[in-house]
């Protein structure tokens, strides 16, 4: 079998749901599971309504119905003389959207966003469903909360390998297209839970290797892997064909086009990764795969903007010493920080993190009763890997802003202050 995953920006509109048939229809859709995100802006749309629920119910009933409208406004678009059974899927999520938000008495943040933020997936999904089988390509929609399972970790859950391949490889056969949602799973309770933002592409490959799949075809809106992204570097170059070694790399300092889990279970499997185009099927893409490191051999360039660089120091000037650091990484680990950067030296440690849980000041007033804590937040991680003099030139002309800076044989960071 083959999975193909589609994300949000190629399915933002109806224009977009039309093009995922053509494309479909262009590249052959036998024996194909096909992963799909929330819509456009669906997921920032859904975290708003979270927002409202805990600090502005007076809009809480607007943004629903803003959400609900959109998907109608797409339904119209798509199945004008069709309709009906799918503006009735729609109103029957977003009342189930509105009956969890009244009847929940739960204040745990974490579960209340994945509650809310995967009904995106579902009503895509259920949309994208409808429209393919209009138009003849026969699918069949399945609820990826009964497929993959993990544990109760909330916002990052971690996947119950054992229980997913068997419910995956219950669930799925050969006889249609299947449409299930990217980035949802559910807990041992059927609580809905999600795997990280931006985690579709996770899912795709979690079904790949359930079902020793052929390939993985990611379609994006570029046209493969670049080594850079085009929104923020200039004269950006495809790379063709990229290691799963490399490809991890690149995705764990970063790089946007794959998400740091995707890659390990393709390699365990040895399964190739395509990133293709949506807009131009029949381009080569960018193909992940065992072989050569990296073709063509050129720099790397990545940035993680707003990262929060952490300076400790002992109170008592001692040494920071195995304990400290290992008491250190509990602390961050308690508080959901991603760890993107660390330096120590005798009397000091330096970390480079990620704040998307929003719970910096929680961490800070731990650290402060047992360190001296410096904090610069707001500022930007710059990873090059397989560097040259061309790209040493460039960091030294930042050198005035420059706040951290750690190089390896392959790799060189640097935290910049905006």
């Amino acid at each position: 079998m083959k999975v193909f995953k589609f994300g949000g920006a190629s399915v933002k509109d109806a224009d977009g749901v039309k093009n995922v048939a053509k494309v479909l229809n262009q590249v052959g859709y036998k024996d194909t599971v096909v992963i799909v995100s929330a819509m456009g802006k669906t997921t920032n749309a859904l975290e708003l309504v979270v927002d409202h629920y805990f600090n502005n119910t007076k809009q809480l009933s607007n943004s629903i119905l803003e959400l609900k409208q959109f998907h109608l406004d797409v339904v119209n678009e798509l199945l004008s003389s069709e309709s009906v059974a799918i503006k009735a899927k729609v109103s029957e999520l977003i009342e189930e959207l509105n009956t969890f938000l009244k009847h929940n008495k739960a204040t745990n943040y974490s579960f209340v966003y994945d509650q809310v933020v995967g009904f995106g997936e579902l009503l895509s999904t259920h949309i994208i469903n409808s429209y393919l089988n209009y138009v003849g390509i026969q699918s069949k929609w399945i609820d990826a909360r009964k497929c993959v399972k993990t544990d109760s970790y909330y916002r990052d859950a971690n996947l119950d390998w054992e229980q997913t391949q068997k419910e995956i490889n219950e669930q799925i056969s050969k006889d249609v297209v299947f449409i299930s949602q990217g980035f949802i799973a559910s807990d041992q309770n059927n609580f809905t839970t999600t795997l990280g933002r931006e985690g579709s592409d996770y899912t795709a490959a979690i079904f790949a290797y359930a079902l020793n799949a052929e390939s993985v075809t990611i379609w994006k809106d570029v046209p493969g892997v670049l080594n850079g992204d085009p929104r923020v570097f200039e004269n950006t170059q495809l790379l063709n064909q990229i290691s799963y070694t490399e490809a991890i790399e690149l995705a764990f300092y970063g790089a946007s086009v794959i998400h740091p889990k995707t890659l390990q279970p393709l390699q365990r499997k040895e399964i190739p990764l395509y990133v293709r185009s949506f807009i131009n099927p029949e381009g080569a893409g960018t193909s992940v795969s065992k072989g050569k490191t990296l073709d063509p051999y050129i720099p790397c360039y990545i940035l993680k903007p707003k990262q929060v660089l952490i300076r400790l120091s002992s109170l008592d000037f001692s040494f920071i010493v195995e304990d400290n650091i290992s008491e250190i990484f509990a602390l961050l680990y308690q508080h959901q920080m991603r760890v993107d950067l660390i330096q120590n030296s005798a009397i000091s440690f330096s970390v480079c993190v990620n704040n998307k849980y929003n719970r910096l000041e929680e961490l800070l007033k731990n650290l402060r009763s047992k360190f001296k804590v410096t904090v610069f937040e707001n500022v930007d991680l710059h990873t090059v890997r397989h560097f040259d003099s061309k790209a040493l030139t460039s960091i030294e002309n930042q050198k005035e802003k420059i706040l951290l800076e750690q190089r390896a044989q392959e790799t060189i960071q640097y935290v910049v202050e905006r």
